[in-house]
């Protein structure tokens, strides 16, 4: 749950690096961080909080040079905390490496285990670092060959992008679980986790990077190689539902043409006697279209969302109910009030913050509530790097669809099929991960790897 940009032969690649990363910003605020490459010395900045936070123009004017890279972080391992910011820099007999991830390594504690009984000593707690460890023990005169023995050892998801003296390399792992873009700016090349981020730039998006592939950008020449390991391809179906911006492609697909294709297949598969549709904001927006669309029901913006919500806030000390929920999420009266609503959203994962959001449209005087989710019920946790809590706090995976109904106070429930979610896409089934959704795995953590830093907390707000 990070976002990654960088970008090759440049003259304001920082500068660049920071749009980049700005467009990404959904993808992570927990810190931010950019490096560049001035011709001597790697130059780094980075902090808590979100890219305006962070970065000023002082701060940019400090990162000189032609070759960049960003990161904005949303920690799936390793604790929130600056040390655990990246870009990782660190010094090596080949020269100074930068290295910024977005995914999650399955096999991490087992390698850093290993590399610790060998003499490494880590800085920090992230999985991240033991990428820079298994080069550092395996040094090679092309730098990308170090990187690639490195790749061969670690399993589960990563996509990386690194800065060295003499180029920028951007790999995927072999299932391609996290999205990579190879883009290019007037005749530079330049990477991003979606394709959203080349058009703040005006760049061209080219194409995505092929499971396994490594791409290696030196003075604007490009370069491509593959990891001797191969792996079913399995990209993350969930990023499609969610995770990724509606103005992105992934994966081969436009992701909105995808959502609103999600949500027409889920209006014919649970149609609801109602009057209108209300998505739930942001991310349920261009499902309900889709189910409006497909169902002949009016979409009514029922809830506005506060989009200057930060990640904490002062609570009244006289408790409120649903006191969280009320902070991001309003609803509007008028086009609610007496009315049989359709709410769309896009999953249901502890299941405790729907109830909340299904008082609301009561409170505003609904005199019904359907709710329609655009994925399947959500049974399983994800060890690729989107954050969700263990399989015994997913209502999914201990409820039925009726009692999950009944919890959230709906008058009805209905998800969307696998089978409808797979017909959304334009990619054959066997090209994605769905294991949040089957818990059939492609890579399979060992226990100790299981941990997760928490997304959704567990007392949501």
């Amino acid at each position: 749950m990070c976002g990654i940009f960088g970008i090759e032969g440049h003259v304001d690649a920082a500068n660049f690096t920071y749009l980049g990363l700005y467009a990404l910003q959904h993808r992570g605020q927990e810190s931010s961080g950019i490096v560049s490459w001035d011709g001597e010395r790697m130059q780094v900045e980075r902090g808590m909080g979100a890219i305006a936070d962070v970065f000023g123009e002082e701060t940019l004017e400090r990162l000189a040079g032609e070759r960049a890279l960003g990161h904005t972080r949303y920690s799936t391992a390793g604790a929130s905390a600056i040390h655990n910011a990246q870009p990782i820099v660190v010094n090596t007999s080949m020269g100074p490496v930068a290295i910024v991830h977005n995914g999650n390594l399955v096999n991490a504690a087992n390698e850093r285990r290993r590399l610790e009984h060998s003499g490494s000593i880590f800085q920090t707690s992230s999985d991240t670092e033991v990428v820079l460890h298994l080069m550092a023990c395996n040094p090679r005169q092309d730098l990308v060959d170090s990187l690639m023995l490195a790749l061969q050892r670690v399993r589960g998801a990563y996509s990386l992008i690194v800065v060295t003296p003499d180029e920028l390399i951007a790999a995927r792992d072999p299932h391609g679980f996290r999205p990579l873009t190879l883009g290019d700016l007037d005749g530079k090349p330049c990477f991003a986790s979606e394709s959203c981020a080349f058009d703040l730039l005006g760049a061209r998006a080219v194409r995505d990077l092929e499971p396994g592939e490594v791409v290696v950008a030196r003075n604007a020449n490009l370069e491509s190689h593959r990891l001797a390991v191969h792996r079913q391809p399995a990209s993350c179906l969930f990023e499609l539902v969610y995770f990724a911006r509606p103005d992105s492609s992934l994966f081969g697909d436009s992701v909105s043409e995808a959502r609103l294709a999600m949500g027409a297949r889920l209006a014919r598969e649970a149609p609801a006697d109602a009057d209108c549709v209300v998505p739930v904001p942001d991310s349920g927006l261009f499902s309900a279209l889709g189910y409006s669309r497909e169902s002949g029901l009016p979409l009514e913006f029922g809830l506005i969302r506060n989009h200057y919500v930060g990640r904490t806030f002062i609570e009244p000390k006289q408790s409120i109910r649903d006191f969280g929920v009320k902070v991001k999420l309003n609803p509007v009266r008028p086009l609610i009030e007496g009315r049989r609503v359709v709410l769309v959203d896009d999953s249901i994962v502890r299941g405790t913050t729907s109830p909340k959001i299904v008082r609301m449209v009561r409170a505003a005087g609904a005199r019904e509530v359907h709710l329609r989710i655009s994925c399947p019920p959500t049974v399983s946790p994800c060890y690729y790097g989107i954050d969700m809590p263990t399989r015994d706090e997913l209502i999914a995976a201990n409820n039925s669809v009726d009692e999950i109904c009944e919890l959230v106070g709906a008058d009805s429930l209905a998800y969307l099929s696998l089978d409808g979610l797979y017909d959304s896409v334009s990619n054959e089934r066997g090209g994605y991960c769905a294991a949040c959704w089957t818990g059939d795995y492609p890579e399979v953590p060992a226990d100790h790897d299981r941990r997760q830093v928490e997304l959704f907390p567990r007392q949501e707000a």
